[in-house]
Formats: structure tokens, sequence, C-alpha cells
């Protein structure tokens, strides 16, 4: 009698994590009716629900990938799945509209950084924590400057008291993960913080915040795997 395989755990994860993000999406449909009674425009509340999405729905996930995965193919479906979902609902004009808006497409390039960026650094680093600092600061640290900005201007700007507001999350954070990387580069990890901090206030045309956070700070780091600590 054959014996039947066990379902690799990381399959597992992959659905578990995803239908995690599935659940956080749908979820914060409501928070969005209620910021509207409390008296927020409409695009401010679609603003504070993406930033939620941003830090829940895909930065828990991410933080989860170094614990569950071995492998980084996971995390690139998952990213490259979600922006697929998320575009076709803006091309096909069914917008999650308590998180989507006509004037960009930001938060399918932002699925789609966080998978392309995750699985090339987790091959070139070799290091799955180093691998998913630079969308970490896309999650949380460009998460913490939109709140901020909603909170201070009611409406989707660019400030930097945003920026920082997010250099202060983002570099202890690349501090502590450069710090454990091997070699140990914590100097090269908050300076890659910096940068995302910095490079967060610019877009150029398609080519938004999320894109320009991921591959600046990526550029610091392979810089600093390769040149080893600074002290």
């Amino acid at each position: 009698m054959a014996l039947v395989e066990p379902i690799d755990s990381q399959i597992l994860w992959f659905f578990a994590l995803g239908a995690w993000a599935f659940v956080i999406v749908m979820a914060i449909k409501p928070f969005h009716a209620y910021l509207m009674s409390k008296g927020c425009e409409n695009m401010v509340a679609v603003y504070y629900n993406r930033k939620i999405a941003h830090m829940v729905a895909g930065g828990v996930p991410l933080i989860m990938c170094p614990i569950v995965f071995s492998d980084p193919i996971y995390p690139l479906l998952g990213g490259l799945l979600g922006a697929a979902g998320l575009a076709a609902a803006h091309m096909t004009d069914r917008r999650l509209w308590w998180m989507q808006t006509k004037q960009n497409m930001n938060d399918a390039t932002f699925a789609f950084m966080l998978g392309i960026s995750v699985f090339v650094l987790w091959h070139y680093f070799d290091d799955a924590w180093l691998a998913i600092l630079p969308a970490l600061f896309m999650a949380y640290g460009d998460g913490v400057t939109g709140i901020i900005r909603n909170k201070m201007f009611a409406k989707r700007t660019k400030s930097a008291w945003g920026n920082l507001g997010m250099a202060i999350l983002c570099l202890p954070l690349g501090w502590f993960i450069g710090l454990n990387a091997v070699p140990s580069i914590p100097l090269w990890g908050a300076l890659s913080g910096a940068v995302a901090s910095f490079v967060e206030r610019y877009e150029f045309g398609p080519i938004d915040d999320n894109v320009l956070i991921v591959i600046a700070s990526s550029i610091v780091l392979g810089v600093g795997v390769n040149l080893g600590p600074i002290l």
C-alpha cells in the first residue's frame, strides 16, 4: 500500500498567507465608511485604507516569508498574483473603490515590487531577512509616511514630515536587520533606510515611490554586502 506524500508546508503557508491578504483587503472596506462618517473626504479614506493594506495585507506575509519559506519562489508568486489581481481590477474598471483610485495603480506596483525584490535579493544575498528589508521599507515606512501626511494635510501629498516619520522607522529597522546579516552591516542597513526615506518623495511618471524605494535601498544593501562593514 503506497503511502501518501505529505503536502509541503510551504504550499500550505502560501495559500494561508494569500488568504490572509485577501481577507484583510476585504475587511478594511467598512473602515472606509467609518472614516467617511467622521467627515473624511473619499480620497483621504481611500489612502488610509491603502496604507493599512500595505502594512497588514502585504507587510505581515512579508515578515512571515523568512520564517515559513525556504524557497523565494513563493513570495515571488504571491507578489505577481497579487499584482495581477489588483491590476485587473483597474483595467476592467472594477476597482476595489475603498482602496484603489483611477489616478494611479500604485497598489499593483507595490505587490509586484514586493514579489520581485524578495526573489531577486534572496538569491543574491542568500539571506532571507536582508532580502525582505527593501520591501519592509516600502510596506511599513511608506505606510507610516502616508498616514502622517493624511493626518496632517487630509490629502495625498508629499511632505518632509512624512519622510521624517519614515526615517524614524526605517533607520533602526535597517540597522537591526543589517546587524544580524552575514557579514554584519548595520550602518549599511541604516543607510539603506535613510535612502529609502529620501527617495519616497519622488515619482517619475509610471515609476512611483514603491519602485524607487525598493531599487534605491537594494542598491545600497548590495554595495554594503560587497564592500563589507563601514566600521
